[in-house]
């Protein structure tokens, strides 16, 4: 059966994503579990075609830049420059780290690669690394035992540092604290306006609505509810709808008078949309300077970001590529849908010829030869080509009829496609030399391992609470981006309910993605000298 490589391949990813559902202590591998397996198969004689591997890296690569393109740019202007600041520095601290021990400890240039790719979790990393180092190196070997130890470490530090500091993350949100710390979830009431203090007054002429977490979308008409229009003014006896997360809307009700219970039908399709935004009149502006109640009658009702669903305020500044909730009139709709640059069909439309040219104009862009000081000349490769090619697409929005976007779908099984076959074809090519270089090196591998996944972290947390004055939330937040560990954010938002430390690991993220890209292939170049 080892001879057959569709079977050797599916054993491998099937056995390697079983293996990541294994959950100790709540940390789980994921998909990372696949290079383990494919190491131990790799070592019983199992091979599959290096075109797998090449295959699964562009895809992989290229969906990662489509994913990161809109927040990376973004993450170097206004608040976010900090923790692009935090991204840069954690990653040059782990390749210095890296460098001096692979040195002092005689190890070799590929397993170092491996090893700094594997404690910052950083996939993109190696595939960095495979492609400037001999089909036969060990970069995978390093990758897979310094792992482990990236995805600890990262859990470790954000849930003990706290407790180090004596502080609470709640207590530090301005959350009030409890026993269980609840997860946030958008609902809707309707209510009966009764507070005096509101009548005849617009939504935005109300400082507590206008800055609260929480929208007025409809009002009751008859048995049905309309959308509510944001310039019109509230009056008392009025049934509306008004949709917030469970921490704030109980506060909204009460403000406004008391919860009804008269019966009500929603609104049809054709008053509510979702929408896409990528116009320059909305990216980085507030809903505040938008105004769009008064000049289109529509109002937004619920933001989709990085995966995170929320209900804005006046003060939420739109960002490329978010996905908008928004209800109105039909015809208001379709010309707050053309402002905002979005097509109807953008959201769950596969556009294979742009994805085809995209990641061909990528592999193009790899092979170019770069001139760097010194008279050394390097390339971006089959990693680091795509890569560009789509965080540009993806931040522009495209060029010309070529599209820089994917429907979320679509891009994450073809994310999670290209990341199995590469770890599969990786690990597979380094798995017959898995034992030999653990005899040859033993502890010292997993002692630089530790060291690489740590030390950024430590003086990390020095550079980012004394420097660039971050609190602990936004600190707790920028490492976990710093490092690219989901797991390490999953562990936070065990602890608060608080929206910081999601907002800075999204800051921090993309930023961290191509730095140890780049860092990578700097560190291999310096090694081999």
């Amino acid at each position: 059966m080892l001879e057959q490589p569709v079977v050797v391949l599916f054993m491998i990813i099937g056995s390697g994503l079983l293996l990541g559902r294994i959950r100790i202590s709540g940390i789980s591998l994921g998909t990372s579990g696949i290079i383990f397996s494919s190491l131990i198969l790799g070592a019983m004689g199992a091979d599959l075609p290096k075109a797998l591997g090449s295959l699964g890296l562009v895809l992989f690569v290229y969906c990662v830049g489509l994913g990161a393109g809109p927040g990376f740019f973004q993450a170097f202007v206004r608040q976010g420059s900090r923790l692009a600041q935090l991204a840069i520095f954690l990653t040059v601290v782990g390749a210095a780290t890296a460098t001096v021990l692979a040195k002092a400890l005689h190890v070799p240039v590929d397993l170092a690669a491996g090893i700094f790719a594997g404690a910052l979790t950083s996939t993109p990393a190696l595939a960095a690394a495979t492609q400037n180092l001999p089909p036969d190196s060990v970069v995978t070997i390093g990758y897979g035992l310094a792992y482990p130890f990236g995805v600890v470490s990262v859990v470790l530090f954000v849930q003990l540092l706290p407790r180090l500091l004596g502080r609470d993350l709640n207590v530090e949100a301005g959350l009030i604290e409890s026993s269980t710390v609840n997860q946030r979830e958008i609902r809707r009431a309707l209510v009966e306006v009764m507070n005096p203090a509101v009548f005849g007054r617009r939504v935005a002429d109300i400082h507590f609505l206008a800055h609260a977490r929480g929208q007025i979308s409809r009002i009751l008409q008859g048995e049905q509810l309309v959308p509510f229009d944001g310039e019109a003014p509230l009056e008392q006896g009025q049934q509306i709808l008004v949709i917030g997360d469970n921490e704030n809307l109980p506060d909204i009700v009460e403000f406004l008078g008391r919860p009804s219970d008269l019966p009500y039908t929603m609104d049809t399709d054709s008053q509510r949309r979702r929408v896409v935004v990528t116009s320059k009149e909305m990216v980085g502006r507030t809903l505040a300077q938008l105004a769009l109640p008064n000049r289109f009658g529509v109002i937004v009702t619920r933001v989709l970001r990085y995966d995170v669903s929320f209900v804005p305020s006046l003060d939420t500044r739109i960002q490329k590529a978010d996905l908008l909730h928004v209800v109105g009139q039909t015809a208001r709709l379709k010309k707050f849908t053309e402002f905002a640059g979005h097509r109807m069909r953008l959201l769950d439309e596969t556009d294979l010829i742009s994805l085809s040219i995209g990641i061909l104009l990528g592999i193009g862009l790899g092979s170019l030869p770069l001139p760097i000081p010194g008279g050394a000349r390097i390339s971006l490769g089959l990693a680091g080509g795509p890569l560009l090619t789509a965080l540009c697409l993806s931040h522009f929005g495209g060029i010309g009829k070529l599209k820089g976007h994917l429907p979320r779908p679509a891009r994450l099984v073809l994310t999670e496609i290209g990341l199995s076959l590469f770890l599969a074809q990786a690990g597979v090519l380094a798995g017959g030399r898995f034992l030999g270089v653990l005899q040859e090196f033993g502890p010292s591998l997993f002692a630089m391992a530790a060291a690489v996944a740590i030390v950024p972290m430590a003086t990390g947390y020095v550079f980012a609470s004394k420097v660039l004055k971050l609190d602990l939330l936004q600190l707790l937040g920028g490492i976990c981006g710093s490092m690219t560990s989901t797991p390490g954010m999953g562990a936070i938002t065990e602890k608060t309910d608080s929206d910081i430390p999601a907002v800075t690991y999204a800051a921090s993220y993309p930023v961290a993605l191509i730095i140890v890209t780049v860092a990578t292939q700097l560190m291999v170049m310096l090694l081999s000298q």
